[in-house]
């Protein structure tokens, strides 16, 4: 009876760690280092992001634009336009240099964010902006 008990028991306990999800190896936990914005001309505005732990290009682009994002928003813009963004790595260090357009109205193109969308999802998200 016991060895039935027993092997009872252990079924139960892997079926229930069926359940649970297995903690994640190397959790995502990036520093946020600053950013650096420069007015190029007129409506067009460079973002100098820098950051450690991110796991790859589109986490260091997904900073420069909240940064666009929030730019926008305090200069009464409600939306951007990606031009570009140039992201490299050295030694756990990344740095990314994007460049956006801003405007009242939304602008052509395909990369265009509203602004107001994108600082609120940056905030839920925990990425600091301007």
């Amino acid at each position: 009876m016991r060895g039935t008990l027993l092997i009872s028991l252990m079924a139960l306990a892997s079926g229930l760690s069926a359940c649970t999800p297995a903690p994640q190896a190397g959790t995502f936990a990036p520093v946020y280092e600053g950013i650096e914005t420069r007015l190029l001309e007129g409506d067009l505005v460079q973002f100098d992001v820098t950051m450690r732990g991110a796991r790859g290009q589109d986490d260091v682009a997904e900073y420069a634009e909240c940064a666009a994002a929030q730019y926008a928003l305090i200069r009464g813009y409600g939306f951007a336009r990606h031009l570009r963004t140039n992201v490299n790595e050295e030694g756990g260090l990344w740095r990314g240099d994007a460049v956006y357009t801003i405007s009242a109205a939304l602008p052509e193109g395909l990369r265009t964010i509203d602004a107001e969308v994108v600082a609120l999802a940056c905030a839920e998200n925990g990425i600091p902006m301007v």
